[in-house]
């Protein structure tokens, strides 16, 4: 079977799998083992949907330094992984709940060239695609260390779109900085506004404020807004 030509390229973060109880969850801690104080979940989606909050390694910095004299950046994040990873990756990480349902990436394949863009390290998004059998499906994978901006600047779409030159290419995220990563490269994009996100009806404005082909509640809506 031939290649698809037409290109659907996932965020990770919100998209594909739940981090709530993860990265959100990692955040939290971590600005309470440097202050002392309690964020929410609320607080942490504010930043996502204003953007400029793609990497949670310098927003977990930000909201400390709003709160305590700040610890460096590489004490931050070593809090923040041992926190998120554990010890061999039975930290928070394991708290990853998957959102795709049965069947629908395969059905996709079938049609469209699958592809991820995503703020992790490459290798947590290859382990946490590992985790749930989806480890084939995406191609390539395209991680922090593989661009040399960060979202919301299209460095990691083009890395991807260049070298396919596909008929048809779609964005799928979950925040400003993919909604404008897209815009940027010219990409049609399909934001993602799930039930588990406290401030989903001010994001989903945004998003349609943007300029969003399409904004779904649920990753599993996705085929009825491609054409």
């Amino acid at each position: 079977m031939s290649t698809p030509r037409n290109l659907l390229i996932f965020d990770m973060d919100g998209v594909l799998v739940d981090v709530t109880a993860s990265y959100r969850r990692t955040v939290i801690e971590t600005v309470k083992h440097f202050t002392g104080a309690e964020i929410t979940n609320q607080d942490i989606q504010a930043r996502k949907n204003r953007g400029g909050a793609n990497n949670d390694w310098d927003l977990a910095l930000e909201m400390i330094r709003e709160r305590a004299v700040p610890p460096t950046r590489e004490e931050v994040i070593a809090v923040f992984q041992r926190i998120y990873l554990g010890g061999n990756c039975s930290g928070l990480i394991r708290e990853e709940r998957w959102l795709a349902g049965n069947g629908l990436l395969p059905r996709l394949a079938q049609r469209w060239r699958l592809a991820l863009f995503t703020g992790r390290e490459r290798w947590e998004a290859l382990h946490t695609l590992g985790r749930f059998g989806a480890q084939n499906l995406f191609d390539p994978v395209i991680g922090m260390e593989d661009v040399v901006r960060e979202k919301p600047d299209p460095d990691g779409l083009f890395r991807i779109l260049r070298p396919m030159e596909p008929c048809k290419a779609y964005y799928i995220g979950d925040t400003m900085d993919d909604c404008r990563a897209a815009r940027c490269a010219a990409v049609p994009f399909i934001g993602v506004a799930g039930p588990e996100n406290p401030l989903r009806e001010d994001l989903r404005g945004s998003f349609e404020r943007e300029g969003a082909l399409a904004v779904i509640s649920d990753l599993n809506e996705l085929e009825r807004t491609l054409p």
